[in-house]
């Protein structure tokens, strides 16, 4: 397959006219211009939010005049990493897309199929002339990655709509009807740097290369988080050897991300430091066969590294038994059979950073039970506070419940049957979707989420299932012509 045989056709060019707009989360100005001029150019009535939400409305074609309205839904932004080899400004620079086999894929960078791929769905129906529908609202939100900014700023009244449907989802065949809540935690450590005691050897270790993924979607997958790892081997160093001494520690990105490494400066008498290599050997060995399922491709290093001065012994170590207790995974199954066993509750472990004065730690929380939330964000606190450290949390963002009664879900899963002769798989999704806080300002509205497959998004191996994109767009356009008319 080509670039030339991608379909449909029409979704796939909007996608590439899109990756060609820079649209980091939090700077999406470009992307924000570019779908205003793009609804303008139509002759569509178009409007942009104080936050810098866009919506463009379309009127129904002829004999849908009098259907309930529909709400497309999808968000602008991406995330944007690279490969530590590849060299790209995500403020200026395109997106290099690839076709592979049967996926489509980035070249060293995250794709921004989440949600890019969304947004060109309803781009492309916005421009059509020969797709039957009744009235449409298209919403493009801003910032969904990093802290849902569009979503939970946008006020009662900017959508009209009777149903809507957003183009978020990951898994085609899956009909989402309820996501997790959210809300980060994030502790820091005051500090006080010595000067390192004589005849030291500075030692810096790390691991790279491990699969990383979305911190709710992949948070059930078992694979390993590298700060985690790192924070095993230096704790257990100071546990064996009295006299070494921590300078560093830092790994992860973004909250919302699984770490995929992490790096340690170790100040340790000289005397030591092969018995420090000794056990880093074992210890990479050990891990690569816990992982060698999940994370068969980690990348270990160890070398030399210049003299600094260290942290303090006490607060060092209280900071690394915190990282060695702080819960992070799965911490329980929702108890709803209607869900199959869902991830109802989890955390990450998701960035460490280590300054002159102060070591930030951020991690982030997820529950389907907003109670459950409450209960996880407190338990991550607990240690990080019984450490010594100064613990915030974020307001976060609330959980989408599951609607009894869905009307658009019937439509929805009929729609789906007739189409390929099967049932669609109804779940939940233990990550955040924008419908959680659309439910709070717009309760009477009937939502549900789907889109094609997408794997390992926030990270460079981020890949869109092409045959999927056809399958969704089939889907979306019998249910648009499928919306049942006013009562």
């Amino acid at each position: 397959m080509n670039k030339s045989e991608l379909k449909p056709a029409v979704v796939f060019e909007q996608f590439a006219k899109i990756n060609q707009i820079p649209r980091p989360s939090k700077r999406e100005e470009k992307m924000i211009e570019y779908l205003k001029h793009f609804g303008e150019s139509l002759g569509l009535e178009t409007q942009v939010d104080e936050v810098g939400n866009v919506i463009i409305r379309k009127p129904a074609t002829s004999g849908y005049e009098d259907c309930k309205t529909v709400i497309l839904q999808s968000h602008m932004d991406m995330v944007c990493d690279c490969l530590p080899d590849v060299k790209i400004d995500f403020d200026r620079d395109p997106i290099t897309a690839y076709v592979d086999g049967e996926w489509m894929r980035a070249k060293g960078t995250t794709l921004g199929a989440d949600d890019g791929i969304g947004c060109a769905m309803e781009m492309a129906i916005l421009e059509s002339d020969d797709i039957e529908h009744g009235p449409i609202e298209c919403v493009f939100t801003r910032d969904e990655e990093t802290g849902l900014t569009g979503a939970m700023g946008m006020k009662s009244g900017f959508m009209t709509g009777d149903f809507l449907i957003n183009l978020d989802s990951e898994d085609e065949g899956e009909i989402f009807v309820s996501c997790a809540g959210g809300r980060t935690t994030t502790a820091r450590f005051d500090i006080v740097r010595n000067d390192a005691p004589a005849d030291c050897f500075f030692i810096k270790g790390s691991v790279q290369g491990l699969v990383g993924g979305h911190s709710g979607d992949d948070i059930n997958k078992k694979r390993a988080n590298g700060l985690k790892i790192i924070a095993r081997f230096v704790y257990q160093e100071m546990e064996r050897y009295d006299d070494v001494h921590l300078v560093q520690l830092h790994g992860g990105s973004l909250h919302n991300a699984i770490p995929r490494g992490g790096y340690f400066v170790l100040a340790v008498p000289n005397a030591i430091k092969e018995n420090i290599r000794a056990d880093w050997n074992v210890f990479s060995a050990e891990v690569d066969e816990e992982f060698h399922v999940t994370d068969s491709n980690m990348a270990w290093g160890m070398c030399s590294s210049d003299p600094e001065p260290i942290i303090a012994d006490e607060v060092a170590r209280r900071f690394v038994y915190a990282i060695q207790a702080v819960d992070n995974g799965v911490y329980s199954v929702c108890q709803d059979e209607e869900l199959g066993g869902m991830t109802e509750t989890s955390s990450n472990l998701a960035r460490i950073e280590t300054n002159a004065d102060t070591i930030d730690i951020v991690t982030s929380q997820r529950s389907n039970v907003m109670s459950n939330l409450d209960n996880m964000c407190n338990t991550v606190a607990a240690v990080f506070k019984l450490a010594g450290a100064k613990v915030t949390h974020s307001e976060g963002y609330p959980a989408w419940k599951m609607r009894a009664h869905s009307e658009l879900q019937s439509i929805v899963k009929d729609t789906y049957r007739k189409l390929f002769q099967k049932d669609p798989v109804v779940r939940g999704i233990h990550a955040g979707l924008e419908c959680g806080l659309f439910a709070e300002r717009y309760p009477n509205l009937d939502m549900v989420s789907f889109g094609p497959t997408l794997r390992d998004v926030h990270t460079p191996d981020e890949r869109l299932l092409i045959p999927t994109v056809q399958m969704v767009w089939d889907h979306l356009l019998l249910t648009l012509k499928s919306m049942p008319h006013q009562s």
